[in-house]
């Protein structure tokens, strides 16, 4: 185990067993799993198999805490932690890459997103969240006014988050809800729960009192029905794929939901498009991460015109995209999260290839290591494009005209975000106006956004609410309107 992880540990489990001491409970030590580096297959760390005795025992501890932090106060733990993380960030992109595979440009990268969503967070605590209106203004209308507040929920936020970001996920469901006084139990995934165990202790250590913030990790399968089902939790807030997103919905009953469920996001290029810069920005939006984001190009769709010219520029960028050992600095991708996703991928291509698409640069697999890989010839019926796949693959369907482009966005299930290359205001306003999706950015990959921007899907990327950080908030808080006399 490295440094870092196993004092990430050690820190948790002193924590929690003082949890389990004030709850009244023994403590002893828990059962455990291991956590293995993607790319050489050794141990990283090894944390605690949380039980649904964990799980009540967590929820009745953050239920029985009422936090009194002021706005200034919550600002200030949120501007330290990103101060830490800011001095800190090879220790943290080191455990990122350990548990993860992703490439150190990847992780580090990460690490800055992480500190700007906790520097949003504590500019967003600052800002008083009222609304005032006048009362006479209509003829039967009284001399009052009326205000607004936004209060903490009543009860506790369940955040259970995903592999793909494993520090960045955690903090867009912890930092809104430390700026509005909530507090929060958080499931990681169980195959990257090390950088969410070293994130609680980082926000310890700048002031979070320990009740707002406490770390599950363990198996889906064993406690994350209760998690979702259990009656102090007034709101589940989650990350990760369709088919648990729904279930979760179907679980949790008269309670609030927000969910990110993945998508099958376009790149459309235009015939008037400058084919290089569109290449650059397809390639970058399919391997940054290793292809992991839910925002990344799943599919370009291409005009014909321009086609063998794009497809052209994106091979060779391909080839140029370094891959391999995440550590070594010369390479700009590492491993996808296991050898089983790896599989994966290699099969939808070996599939899509049999039915008539051909690949133009990569599908090789080692492992958890799947090359940057470039299909064409692609039909929209092909399970490689019409399911999200989740890894460094490059699809390229060509179009005949914005009509069609437009269908072909809109044909899939998903409806998360889109990338639109051209400089045609009339094709600009089409796209924003017709692709049915939540997000459309235009000369940008579909994953760009920062931290602060309103994000999330409709269909089955989502039931229409926002995430980043002033849209959690609001999710995270219950309005309260009250009325005053008002000369």
């Amino acid at each position: 185990m490295s440094v870092v992880a196993s004092q990430a540990v050690r820190d948790h489990e002193r924590f929690r067993a003082e949890a389990l001491r004030l709850a009244g409970k023994r403590a002893f030590r828990a059962r455990t799993f291991d956590v293995f580096d993607p790319y050489t297959g050794l141990r990283v760390g090894t944390v605690p198999l949380a039980s649904i005795d964990d799980v009540e025992t967590a929820l009745r501890h953050a239920a029985a805490f009422r936090s009194t932090l002021s706005r200034f106060e919550r600002a200030q733990i949120l501007e330290r932690a990103a101060a830490l993380l800011r001095e800190r960030v090879e220790a943290a992109s080191d455990l990122i890459t350990l548990e993860s595979g992703l490439s150190k440009e990847d992780s580090r990268y990460e690490i800055g997103r992480v500190a700007d969503v906790m520097k949003f967070a504590a500019m967003e605590a600052l800002r008083d969240d009222g609304q005032s209106f006048s009362c006479d203004l209509t003829p039967h209308g009284k001399r009052r006014r009326v205000f607004t507040q936004r209060e903490p929920l009543a009860g506790v936020i369940v955040a259970i988050t995903p592999f793909n970001h494993p520090m960045n996920q955690v903090a867009h469901k912890i930092a809104p809800a430390i700026a509005t006084n909530n507090r929060v139990v958080l499931k990681p995934s169980e195959k990257v729960p090390l950088s969410a165990l070293w994130l609680a202790d980082l926000l310890y250590e700048a002031g979070l009192p320990p009740p707002m913030l406490q770390v599950l990790t363990g198996e889906p399968s064993e406690i994350a029905d209760r998690l979702v089902t259990h009656p102090l939790v007034d709101l589940v807030t989650f990350t990760g794929g369709v088919a648990i997103g729904k279930r979760i919905a179907e679980r949790a009953g008269y309670r609030r939901c927000v969910l990110e469920l993945g998508g099958n996001d376009p790149l459309i290029v235009a015939d008037d498009a400058d084919v290089e810069r569109a290449a650059g920005l397809a390639v970058q939006g399919s391997y940054r991460n290793s292809g992991q984001r839910c925002t990344a190009v799943k599919r370009m769709l291409v005009d014909k015109r321009i086609a063998a010219s794009f497809t052209e520029c994106v091979v060779e960028l391909t080839r140029a995209w370094t891959y391999g050992d995440p550590f070594d600095e010369g390479n700009r991708m590492g491993t996808v999260i296991d050898e089983q996703a790896a599989r994966s991928f290699e099969a939808r291509v070996s599939e899509a290839q049999a039915m008539g698409a051909r690949v133009l640069v990569g599908h090789r697999r080692d492992g958890a290591l799947y090359a940057p890989t470039v299909v064409d010839l692609v039909n929209p019926s092909m399970r490689l494009v019409r399911e999200e796949t989740f890894g460094p693959v490059s699809p390229i369907i060509a179009f005949d005209t914005i009509d069609e482009a437009i269908a072909l966005a809109n044909g899939t299930a998903f409806g998360l975000s889109s990338g639109v290359c051209t400089n045609r205001q009339d094709l600009i306003a089409r796209f924003v106006n017709e692709l049915r999706v939540g997000t459309v950015n235009v000369w940008e990959v579909p994953g760009y956004r920062i931290e602060l921007t309103p994000f999330g899907g409709i269909k089955d990327s989502g039931l229409g609410f926002k995430e980043g950080v002033q849209e959690a908030m609001k999710s995270f808080t219950n309005l309260k309107t009250f009325s005053l006399p008002w000369e």
